[in-house]
């Protein structure tokens, strides 16, 4: 489906360096120049380099890269697209500071620098608040420590605004009871001191932030939800005020009994603490944007064994150079790529193919970094190192899909660009037309109706119409086992037609199991599994798991063993009940010297054609059966396919697995498609490929090899049961590893994005109707003014006919 582009070369490079790809994808295939691999696309790499000095040269260049000396630097607003520069500065479009993209060699010595979210060119060394605004500033790079300081510092705030919110609201809402109460306390006048007194810390604490950033939006020009929030709030605030200092400038429709005119504190603070809810949980989610690299970054080891003249000392991974001889001991992960010099060992390699089962590796074999060693220790000599290696690449891969993602164009922001001037306009259209053509006091009436402008137009609702029905959809999702990451998920999963899914841990369960005993003639399936699974019950290897599993379930007594022993990359040998057993491959019983008859090749064969793993069973140097190895298939997964077959998505299935057994699965659940032997960037590039044929594409996954296309789909959806790379990466996350829960997230998007729409409608119906009778369009004809309290009123209906509608997607059927 992919057409290779030609690698392009530059010229020969004199300095004897040979570059290679780092997926391997021509054998040990190497180049006199750097480039692309004519394969897969992948940057070339130096696989070795002449002279000292020149060795010393580059490993300092990398070490200064590590501590953020140099790198790549991109624009967080993408002003340019996908570029990149190689020194820190500004942006040139839009001014913004340049961030460092993180990589795996830095992780280990990169020095955490924090900036302003809204003033990027404040660049601390430590934790604090910003000058310029007094956000809290946030870190620079993924880090795992204080990365929810931001939420939990909105969460103290909302805290706050709440406690000393609501008994502004019992105040005000008192006038609407008969023989309000709380006259028989105090009159009207001090109750709009304790109004103003409470008033104090909501405004100029716990929301303070939105009138700074109102400020800002304004004197930059860059008009957004902040600009009304600020203006429609501010003004209410400055009206109570003034209401409250001076009563005696407002027209007598204005005043109370008491003489006092009515202040809208309670409008105020509502709004405020309202938009401040909002803006909680938007840190939630933000606080996650990072996850995916995070979780990379946890597979580069901090550290690594060299071994130098005979002797073994830790260091850190940024002081590898290509030739150094490493020590991997057990349960160690690789820290840089490539080959094995001594010894043996079995390589969990699932972060790079997805699959399960271990790899043998042998002298001369390639090893990768972030791959973890399962079993014995070896030597490996370092080749590729820094940023160059296949996991820094992945984590590469991330990076760009995350940032190269068209970022979601919000309606509520979209129309807010024209909206806050267009009411700022009507609002001092108002004023003049007031002051113009109205009755005396016709300043006092154009101030009082200008303000009703802008208080009716106040975007509470329309601030709340995406969080409310985000944050209940969300919650409706989650009882269904679906875990929605972000908004933007939401909208373009119900634009979904083309569905990639993984095959190991997505469709099948992700682990190996034993399906059958098959025994030949002179020996029973019973007997076999008995000595098998003895044999196995000292052997780690997941196939050897699986045996022992099968066995167990199945109630077989175990028997001792002796003379244990594991061949590399063949399989095991024993001694069960005075009887030498052998279970392995080909290889292993050529061996052991075990003639296969041709019958038994011919079932065996068989086997393997349908992508099935077969091992060979033999009794004192005789072929006694084999046995079959497979990943099941989940039980829901036939069933969710087929419904997304019927709701007219594709199912195409990417899987880094054999031709035979991507095939045999294909066919068995009626695929739309499938390709096998995939590697990580080459999912990534089919995603691509797909995009620019105009589909909306989902990627469904549970590996790391999964990441890099789950952060390019429009969708990417996490199975709960898989790594957690692979769930960070994901918008989607479902929680049971049920294919069934795609199907839910569908039927859930489509209902909170009617439901977000119905919302705007809510919101903007009494802007559209309340912002004409505001600036007092019926008064020439009725006589009806819509005074500053009215207009809250009608934005706090619209605001509970927000939330009302939304709460409505609890009661969703998934």
């Amino acid at each position: 489906m992919h057409e290779h582009k030609t690698s392009t070369q530059k010229p020969v490079d004199a300095s004897g360096i040979k570059y290679a790809c780092p997926m391997h994808c021509e054998g040990d295939k190497t180049y006199d120049s750097p480039g692309k691999c004519p394969v897969c696309g992948m940057n070339l790499v130096p696989v070795q380099e002449v002279g000292n000095k020149k060795n010393e040269n580059k490993q300092h260049d990398k070490h200064q890269t590590a501590n953020g000396n140099t790198g790549k630097y991109y624009c967080p607003m993408h002003c340019e697209g996908d570029k990149t520069y190689n020194k820190p500065g500004d942006c040139p479009v839009c001014g913004m500071r340049l961030v460092k993209e993180p990589t795996a060699s830095s992780h280990a010595t990169a020095k955490t620098q924090y900036t302003c979210p809204m003033h990027p060119q404040i660049i601390r060394d430590v934790p604090g608040s910003c000058p310029i605004c007094g956000m809290d500033l946030v870190p620079m790079q993924p880090v795992e420590e204080d990365e929810d300081k931001a939420y939990k510092e909105l969460l103290k705030k909302f805290k706050i605004a709440v406690l000393f919110t609501l008994p502004i609201l019992l105040i005000a809402m008192s006038d609407m009871l008969p023989n309000n109460p709380l006259h028989s306390l105090f009159g009207q006048p001090v109750w709009n001191w304790i109004q103003f007194a409470l008033s104090l810390p909501v405004v100029f604490y716990a929301t303070w932030m939105f009138f700074k950033r109102a400020w800002t939006s304004i004197v930059t020009w860059n008009l957004n939800m902040f600009t009304l929030i600020g203006i429609g709030t501010g003004v209410a605030f400055l009206f109570s005020v003034i209401a409250m200092l001076f009563p005696h400038i407002f027209p007598a429709q204005f005043k109370t009994e008491s003489g006092t005119v009515f202040v809208y504190f309670e409008a105020t603070t509502v709004i405020l603490t309202l938009i401040l809810l909002g803006q909680l949980l938007e840190a939630r989610a933000h606080s996650r944007t990072s996850g995916a690299i995070k979780a990379l970054l946890k597979l580069v080891p901090s550290e690594a064994t060299l071994i130098s003249n005979g002797e073994e000392k830790v260091i850190p991974i940024d002081q590898i150079k290509s030739g150094d001889h490493l020590r991997i001991k057990p349960g160690e992960k690789i820290p840089v790529d490539g080959k094995l010099v001594q010894g043996e060992a079995s390589i969990d390699e699932a972060m790079i193919t997805g699959e399960p089962v271990p790899v043998d590796k042998r002298v001369n074999d390639k090893v990768t970094s972030g791959t973890i060693n399962t079993t014995s220790s070896f030597v490996m000599e370092a080749e590729i190192v820094g940023a160059e290696t296949l996991l820094s690449q992945i984590i590469q891969l991330v990076n760009d899909a995350s940032r190269s993602r068209a970022p979601i164009q919000k309606l509520a922001d979209k129309i807010s660009k024209y909206f806050v001037p267009i009411v700022v306009i009507v609002s001092v259209l108002t004023f003049f037309a007031w002051v113009l053509f109205g009755p005396e006091p016709r300043y006092v009436y154009a101030f009082v109706n200008a303000i009703a402008v802008l208080i009716i137009a106040c975007p509470c609702a329309l601030g709340l119409a995406t969080p409310m029905s985000v944050m209940v959809g969300v919650g409706r999702g989650a009882q269904s086992g679906v875990l929605i990451k972000n908004a933007e998920a939401l909208e373009k999963m119900n634009k979904v037609d083309t569905l990639i899914i993984d095959k190991t841990g997505t469709i099948t369960e992700g682990k190996p199991s034993l399906e059958k005993v098959i025994a030949t003639e002179g020996y029973n399936e019973d007997g076999l599994l008995q000595q098998i699974s003895s044999l196995n019950k000292q052997s780690e290897h997941p196939l050897a798991t699986a045996v022992v599993k099968y066995a167990n379930e199945k109630k077989v007594k175990l028997s001792d063993v002796k003379d244990f022993n594991t061949v590399a990359g063949k399989g095991v040998v024993g001694t069960v009940d005075d009887k030498k057993i052998a279970l392995g491959n080909a290889k292993l019983m050529e061996e052991i010297k075990t003639t296969i008859p041709e019958s038994l090749l011919t079932q065996v064969h068989e086997e393997q054609v349908l992508g099935k793993t077969v091992s060979f069973i033999s009794v004192d140097g005789k072929a006694a059966g084999y046995i079959t190895i497979t990943d099941k298939i989940k039980e829901t997964s036939k069933a969710a396919i087929a419904e997304l077959l019927e709701n007219n998505i594709e199912v195409i299935m990417l899987t880094g697995d054999n031709a035979n057994t991507a095939k045999t699965v294909a066919n068995e659940l009626n695929l739309s498609g499938y390709k096998a032997e995939f590697l990580p960037q080459d999912k990534l590039n089919e995603v691509k490929w797909l995009q620019t044929e105009g589909k909306k594409v989902a990627v469904a996954g549970d590996g790391i090899n999964d990441a890099p296309a789950l952060a390019q789909a429009d969708v990417g959806i996490g199975m709960g049961t898989g790594t957690d790379v692979a769930i960070e990466s994901a918008a989607i996350t479902l929680v049971k590893g049920d294919l069934q829960g795609i199907a839910k997230a569908e039927k859930l998007s489509k209902a909170v994005m009617r439901n977000i729409k119905q919302n705007l409608f809510f919101a903007f119906i009494y802007n559209v109707i309340g912002v004409p009778v505001a600036a007092g369009i019926l008064f020439p004809f009725f006589g009806i003014l819509l005074s500053p309290m009215i207009a809250a009123a009608a934005m706090s209906v619209s605001s509970v006919s927000v939330i009302a509608n939304s709460l409505r997607l609890r009661s969703v059927k998934l």
